[in-house]
C-alpha cells in the first residue's frame, strides 16, 4: 500500500481563490486542497468551476505538488445525479485525492470511479482506532483525524491501524466534534454538515432563560482559539502523522502565503531556533485569532477559549466610543491605514460584517494611516453601536499586490466541456435507477403526489376517527414506533401503547443500572436494543467491549450503532462462517432450511448519526452488513419523500421526537453551568449536558414530529423512534404528545419540527 513517510511529512495548505492556490504552491505546499465544485463544506465560498479546477491541477503538477478536492459535504437525494456528474469529472482529471464525507458519495466513487483516492474527512469523525480502521477496510488510503485527538491518542492509533494520518495543525477549530454539530441546521436549515454553518458558536451567551438572567457571567463560552501546532511539528512526527493540514479555505491569499512559509520553515529546519523564531514572527502577521494548541498536550486544555473575548481573527483594534452617522470613534490599539481589511462585531447581536477601510480621520484632517494610540474617527457599515469591537484582519498594501496570473482556467475550457463519456454516465444512471441530469426528486414528485396526497388524507381521518374512539390510554402511531432512553428512570413514563423496541443508550450508568433493573426490563426482553453513542474514545473501548461481551452473552442481540466504525465491536461474530445448509446474511444472522425458524445471532441497526440523507448511503450501509438505518435526523420533508421514493436497500426509520444533541464537544470547561439554560443574543435557549463523558448541548425543547407521524407512514417510514434522551419526562409527557399523532396544527404544545416543515440548506 502506497503511504506518504512520516519522517517526509506533507505540508497540506488550503485554497479558496485562484490567487489563494498559487500564494500556496509559491510558498511550499506540498500538496493543497480545493473545494469540489458543488460538494465542498465550505459552500458559502464561490465554487470553482471545472475549468479552474482543471487549470490549478495543471499548475500544481508542473510544480510538484498535488491537488485534493473536497467533496466532502452531505448530499441530498436530489443532487446525486449532479455527484455521479462530478466524481466522473474529477477522476478524468486526474485529481489526487477526493476527500469525503457522505457514505453514499464514497459508496458511488468505489462502485463506478476506481482511479479516484479517497481520504476519509475530518467530518466523518475518527476519534478511535475502530474508526480508522473501518475507513481503511472501506478502501479510504488516508483518514483526516477528529480535531480533539491528543498526540499520544494520535500515536496510539497510527500503531494499530495501517493508514495514513492526518492531522489539522494549525487554523480555526470547531467547539463542537465535526460530523456531529447540528447547531446552524437546527436554528434555521443552514446545515454545518453541508457547508452553510452560520456559526452560532462564536456568539455572546447569557446564562439564564429568556427575560431571567441567572447572575452567572455572560461570554463566548464556545468560540475557540486557534490551533497552532508549529513547535508541536517534531511530536506530531514521532506520533506517526504523514500529513500536516492548514485549514483556512476561507482565508485570504496573504495569509495562506505566510503560514504555508512558517511552517515549511519549520518542517525544513525542525532543529534551528532561530529559524523557528522567524516561523513565529510569519504567523504573528497572519493575522489569525489567539492561538493554542488545541487538544494536543491535554484532553482538556484550559486556553482553548477565552470566554471574555468574541474569538475574531485578526488584531484588536478597540472599541467603538461613539458613533454619528456611520462615522466612530475609537482608540486604536494597533496601527492603520486606508485600504486596510476591517470586521466589526456587534456585541449586542453577535454579527459579525467585513469591510475595507475608506475614511480614516483626527478631527477634520482626513489621514492616510494611524499609529496605535491615536485617536481617530472612522467611516464603518451601517449598524455599529457604541460598543462594538473592530479587528484588522489584512493590509491593505498586501491585498493591493496583484497575482501572478500563473493559472489561465481560459486554456482549459474545450477539455472540460468533453472531460466524461455521456455513454458512461447513462449506464450508471440506468443502473442505479437515476436519470443522467436534472434531480431524481424530479421523479418522484411527477409520479407519485396524487396518490400520495389521497393516502395521507385517508390515512389522517382514519386516525383521527380511531383516536376519538379510543381511550387515553389506547393512543396509537399509524406506524410501528421505538422507545429510546438513556436512564433506566425513564421506563416510569406512561405507555400509551407498548413499543416495539426499547432502545437503552450503553453508558457506564446504564450498565450500572443493569444489574439492578432486571424486572423492570423483563417485558422487553425480546425487543431490547442497545445502543452506542457516536463518540467513544480510544480509552474507553476495552469498557465497550466488555460490556458488550457480557450483553451479548445475556442473549442481547440486537444494537444500535452511532458511528459506522463500531460495527467492529461485532467483527467476530458478524464474521462467523454459516453452518451447512445456512446462507449467510449481511447482518451476521442465518437463514435456516426451510420450515425453520431464523436463528438469530447479531441484529445492527444504525442510529441518525451515520447521517444517511440518501439512498446510496443506505445502499453503503447494506453492504457493511447493516439490517436497518435511521435517516439523518436533519432532512427536510421533500429530501425525505425523495430518499423514500427510491428503492432501498434496508428499511428506514427515523427520530421523530426528541432533544437531539445541536453540538458534542470533549471541552468540559471550568465555565460550563450543566442543566443550567443558555441564551444567545438571536433569543435561543439551550442547555448543556453532561452524556456518554462528552458535553452536548440541546434545545430547551423537544422537537416534534408527532403531527405528521401519518404522512410519515404513508410515504414508507418503517419506523419511529421517540427519543427520551437527554431529558426528564413526565409521567404523562408520552401520553399527551401521542395524541397530536396525525394531526398538524392541533391542540397540545407547539413544539419545533426542525426541518421537517422547512428546508434543508
Amino acid at each position: 500500500m502506497e503511504k506518504q513517510s512520516v519522517q517526509n511529512m506533507e505540508l497540506l495548505a488550503p485554497a479558496g481563490t485562484l490567487e489563494a492556490f498559487e500564494a500556496a504552491v509559491e510558498s511550499g505546499a506540498d500538496a493543497i486542497y480545493i473545494g469540489a465544485p458543488a460538494f465542498n463544506a465550505r459552500a458559502l465560498a464561490r465554487h470553482f468551476s471545472l475549468a479552474e479546477v482543471a487549470a490549478m491541477i495543471d499548475h500544481a503538477h508542473k510544480n510538484r505538488v498535488k491537488v485534493y478536492l473536497a467533496m466532502n459535504s452531505l448530499m441530498k437525494e436530489e443532487e446525486i445525479s449532479k455527484a455521479v456528474e462530478e466524481l466522473a469529472a474529477l477522476e478524468a482529471l486526474k485529481a489526487d485525492a477526493l476527500i469525503i464525507q457522505d457514505l453514499g458519495i464514497s459508496y458511488l466513487a468505489r462502485k463506478f470511479f476506481p482511479g479516484l483516492r479517497l481520504h476519509a474527512s475530518t467530518l466523518m469523525g475518527a476519534h478511535n482506532s475502530l474508526n480508522v480502521r473501518q475507513f481503511f477496510e472501506m478502501g479510504f488510503k488516508r483518514v483526516v483525524m477528529a480535531r480533539e485527538m491528543t498526540l499520544g491518542e494520535i500515536s496510539r492509533i497510527h500503531k494499530q491501524c495501517p493508514v495514513e494520518l492526518e492531522v489539522f495543525v494549525h487554523g480555526a477549530l470547531c467547539f463542537a466534534y465535526s460530523g456531529l454539530c447540528l447547531f446552524s441546521s437546527y436554528l434555521g436549515g443552514k446545515s454545518g454538515l453541508r457547508g452553510r454553518c452560520v456559526q452560532p458558536c462564536r456568539r455572546r451567551y447569557t446564562w439564564g432563560s429568556k427575560g431571567r438572567a441567572l447572575g452567572a457571567p455572560a461570554g463566548y463560552l464556545f468560540s475557540m482559539n486557534d490551533l497552532a501546532g508549529l513547535e508541536l511539528i517534531p511530536q506530531l512526527r514521532q506520533a506517526g502523522v504523514s500529513s500536516l493540514k492548514i485549514e483556512g479555505r476561507m482565508r485570504s491569499p496573504q495569509y495562506v502565503a505566510s503560514v504555508v512559509k512558517a511552517y515549511r520553515l519549520a518542517l525544513d529546519n525542525p532543529s534551528t531556533p532561530t529559524v523557528l523564531a522567524e516561523a513565529k514572527e510569519l504567523l504573528e502577521q497572519a493575522m489569525g485569532r489567539k492561538a493554542s494548541f488545541g487538544y494536543f498536550k491535554k484532553a482538556q486544555p484550559a486556553d482553548i477559549i477565552a470566554p471574555h473575548h468574541s474569538g475574531n481573527i485578526g488584531l484588536f483594534l478597540g472599541k467603538i466610543e461613539k458613533v454619528t452617522s456611520n462615522r466612530a470613534q475609537m482608540t486604536l490599539k494597533e496601527p492603520l491605514r486606508l485600504g486596510d481589511r476591517l470586521r466589526i462585531h456587534q456585541e449586542g447581536s453577535g454579527e459579525r460584517q467585513g469591510f475595507t477601510l475608506k475614511g480614516l480621520w483626527q478631527g477634520k484632517v482626513a489621514l492616510e494611516k494611524a499609529v496605535a494610540g491615536s485617536r481617530v474617527q472612522l467611516d464603518l457599515p451601517p449598524g455599529a453601536q457604541w460598543g462594538d469591537s473592530l479587528y484588522k484582519v489584512d493590509l491593505g498594501e498586501r491585498r493591493q499586490q496583484a497575482a501572478k496570473k500563473g493559472i489561465q482556467p481560459g486554456m482549459f475550457s474545450k477539455k472540460v466541456a468533453n472531460l466524461v463519456e455521456p455513454r458512461k454516465l447513462s449506464q450508471i444512471a440506468h443502473f442505479l435507477g437515476l436519470p443522467v441530469n436534472g434531480p431524481v426528486a424530479s421523479k418522484t414528485r411527477e409520479e407519485r403526489p396524487a396518490r400520495g396526497k389521497i393516502q395521507i388524507q385517508a390515512r389522517g381521518q382514519a386516525q383521527a376517527q380511531a383516536q376519538g374512539r379510543r381511550g387515553l390510554g389506547q393512543v396509537q402511531l399509524p406506524l410501528e414506533w421505538w422507545l429510546k432512553i438513556d436512564d433506566f428512570e425513564s421506563l416510569k413514563v406512561q405507555l400509551p401503547t407498548p413499543p416495539s423496541r426499547l432502545v437503552i443508550t450503553l453508558s457506564r450508568q446504564t450498565f450500572a443500572q443493569f444489574s439492578r433493573q432486571q424486572k423492570r426490563l423483563t417485558p422487553y426482553r425480546r425487543r431490547l436494543v442497545w445502543a452506542l453513542p457516536p463518540v467513544i474514545l480510544e480509552a474507553d473501548l476495552e469498557f465497550y467491549r466488555e460490556s458488550i461481551g457480557h450483553l451479548r452473552a445475556s442473549g442481547y442481540n440486537a444494537w444500535q450503532i452511532g458511528h459506522i466504525g463500531q460495527r467492529l465491536l461485532f467483527e467476530a461474530a458478524a464474521s462467523a462462517p454459516a453452518e451447512p445448509g445456512g446462507e449467510r446474511l449481511p447482518s451476521g444472522r442465518k437463514k435456516g432450511r426451510p420450515g425453520q425458524a431464523p436463528t438469530e445471532r447479531l441484529l445492527l441497526f444504525g442510529d441518525y448519526t451515520l447521517n444517511v440523507l440518501n439512498s446510496m448511503s443506505i445502499h453503503a450501509l447494506a453492504g457493511l452488513g447493516l439490517n436497518n438505518v435511521q435517516l439523518a435526523i436533519e432532512t427536510d420533508r421533500q429530501n425525505l419523500f425523495d430518499v423514500l421514493g427510491h428503492k432501498k436497500a434496508l428499511p428506514a426509520g427515523m427520530t421523530i421526537y426528541g432533544l437531539p444533541p445541536l453540538f458534542t464537544a470533549r471541552l468540559a470547561s471550568s465555565f460550563f453551568k450543566y442543566d443550567q439554560p443558555l441564551v444567545s443574543p438571536k433569543g435561543e435557549v439551550i442547555v448543556l449536558k453532561q452524556c456518554w463523558g462528552q458535553t452536548v448541548a440541546v434545545a430547551d425543547q423537544p422537537f416534534s414530529l408527532f403531527p405528521y407521524s401519518t404522512e410519515l407512514a404513508a410515504r414508507g417510514v418503517a419506523f419511529a423512534v421517540v427519543d427520551l434522551s437527554h431529558m426528564r419526562p413526565r409521567p404523562d409527557e408520552l401520553v399527551a404528545i401521542f395524541r397530536q399523532s396525525g394531526q398538524p396544527g392541533r391542540g397540545g404544545r407547539r413544539l419545533s419540527t426542525f426541518n421537517y416543515t422547512g428546508t434543508l440548506l
